[in-house]
């Protein structure tokens, strides 16, 4: 979803000469209107001869690719696209002379620290049971990237909070407007930080055009309960607002049996232990440094969640297909 905003918005601002990188069966339904103004090379992070070649000649690098997952079938291959295609891309950057990478990493990359919820740049990355295994993965990444910095490369990082806007309905955070619609009727005690794809996507250009280098970034337009973030999507596509908190006990049921229904049937659970705790954290992601660097102003949440649920609710007459949102 990045990676297509970001696109759109490269376009928008006049520039040109624009290479990047996809999976030979990546749908292109986010990127329809530019898709024959961007250079497309069918390439994975795994492959260091096409990223090499793809590379080359190339000035600025946006690296927003990775893999998410809370599926334990998948932590394997996330670990090794996400630190070693990481390696890779940082590896080959300083081979070829890229001159700034603006690398996109994640909140769960700074860690959640045991003893303290409030979290921001400076906060020490710590062992912690409420580390994620994605977050990990990004962790370690990040350790890629500061490598590079180490061994001469200019780079920045973006640390985005859980990405909302429209795109692929049934991936990420989007997913959520799902069970809201189908009205379960639970939340999950914690909050975190969220914020809108364009958001993310103007301050990463605005940090590519400055002279920063070796500074991270927070991005999230606020730190929100989930009750709440819910409670809003579901006014927005008109069902029934969440009213029942999912506590200690209800989570620890739902990812047995989901996993028991997983191991019966052969399939991935949609719930784990993993997906339960982290989503009772009381997460507070502090934005300050982001809004004084560039004087930046995020979008208000409240309207990020709107138009992400109305543009939810307009694409239920076409089967609920992708949809992207207006550049701001």
């Amino acid at each position: 979803m990045v990676g297509s905003y970001l696109l759109r918005y490269l376009v928008a601002g006049g520039f040109t000469n624009i290479r990047a990188l996809k999976r030979e069966q990546s749908p292109m339904d986010l990127v329809e209107p530019i898709k024959d103004q961007v250079e497309w090379v069918n390439c994975d992070l795994l492959d260091v001869v096409g990223l090499e070649e793809a590379m080359t000649g190339i000035v600025q690098v946006y690296h927003c690719a990775a893999l998410v997952s809370f599926k334990k079938s998948e932590y394997k291959q996330m670990f090794v696209v996400n630190k070693e295609g990481t390696a890779n891309v940082v590896n080959i950057a300083l081979h070829v002379g890229i001159e700034k990478m603006v690398y996109v990493s994640s909140i769960a990359a700074i860690g959640r620290p045991k003893d303290s919820f409030v979290i921001s740049e400076k906060t020490k990355w710590e062992t912690s049971p409420y580390n994620s295994n994605y977050g990990i993965s990004k962790y370690l990444a990040e350790q890629e990237v500061w490598r590079g910095v180490a061994e001469g490369l200019k780079v920045a990082i973006v640390n985005p909070g859980m990405i909302l806007g429209g795109g692929f309905w049934d991936r990420g955070p989007l997913k959520m407007l799902e069970l809201v619609r189908k009205e379960h009727g639970f939340y999950p005690m914690g909050a975190n930080g969220f914020v809108d794809v364009r958001d993310v996507c103007r301050f990463m250009i605005q940090l590519m055009a400055s002279d920063i280098v070796e500074e991270r970034y927070i991005l999230s337009a606020a730190s929100i309960p989930y009750q709440e973030l819910l409670s809003r999507m579901a006014k927005g596509i008109g069902a029934k607002a969440p009213t029942r908190p999912i506590k200690k006990w209800i989570g620890a049921i739902a990812w047995r049996v989901v996993t028991l229904v997983s191991f019966l049937t052969s399939s991935d659970p949609t719930v784990t232990r993993e997906s339960v705790l982290v989503s009772a954290l009381p997460c507070d992601y502090k934005n300050d440094k982001s809004k004084a660097v560039f004087d930046f102003q995020y979008l208000p949440i409240e309207e990020s969640i709107q138009q992400m649920s109305v543009s939810y609710k307009n694409s239920a007459a076409a089967d609920y297909a992708p949809r992207y949102l207006p550049l701001v």
